[in-house]
């Protein structure tokens, strides 16, 4: 069995003494290449900081992460991180965290710039099509619906071909029919073969993924 992501004893402190916060209380978890996997539990139950450490976006207190079988450590340069970041993972938010100023077009080129993709105008083109929007590539994202912005985001996930997107409540802020569309896409992209962890607080999001993980006071309570 090949496990794309797999944490052993994954703990993560916050503060010290009596102001000592365990976001992630000894986390044990695989995920299989391919996979797509609803995170789901109450606010504070560590669910987040779970898929900021999974995004190399922060570092266990202790405990391991091996990504692809290789250890990401505490000692693992911020360049490092950076590169695994660009290279193998595609990140969904629910702000949709696009550069206000820019088109749709330019907001999913630029992380083909920071990795020096070659022909990225084509290849976001390309995207933008692909998720549905050929006609809105010159449209600044205040000239967009939320769907549509959060489309624009799922085409600068996917701008470097990563192996794994992180999705941080893809349909938070969208209305119902809306979220629909999102996760019928986000479906397409794993049959693809992309692997996805998404967190929600959706049960219907979850029912459509391969499995749900549920967190409670920074623990896994059902895999």
């Amino acid at each position: 069995m090949k496990y794309i992501i797999e944490t052993k004893k994954l703990t993560k402190i916050y503060g010290k003494d009596r102001l000592e916060v365990k976001a992630l209380n000894s986390v044990d978890l695989k995920i299989k290449q391919g996979e797509f996997v609803a995170i789901m539990g109450p606010s504070g139950s560590g669910k987040s900081t779970l898929l900021n450490i999974l995004g190399c976006l922060d570092k266990p207190t202790s405990g391991s992460y091996l990504l692809e079988n290789k250890a990401i450590v505490d000692k693992t340069k911020a360049q490092t991180l950076a590169k695994i970041r660009r290279e193998k993972i595609g990140f969904i938010f629910q702000t949709f965290n696009l550069l206000p100023r820019t088109s749709a077009l330019n907001n999913v080129i630029l992380p083909a710039i920071y990795s020096g993709l070659k022909n990225r105008k084509q290849k976001a083109q390309e995207l933008l099509i692909h998720v549905g929007l050929a006609k809105r590539l010159n449209n600044k994202p205040n000239e967009l619906s939320g769907g549509e912005q959060q489309r624009v985001s799922i085409a600068r996930a996917l701008m470097n071909k990563p192996q794994i997107i992180l999705a941080d409540e893809p349909t938070g802020n969208l209305d119902s029919k809306t979220g629909v569309s999102i996760m019928k896409l986000l479906r397409q992209l794993n049959k693809e073969g992309v692997t996805i962890i998404a967190v929600t607080h959706d049960n219907n999001i979850a029912k459509q993924t391969d499995r749900t993980i549920k967190m409670e006071d920074g623990k896994i309570c059902i895999k």
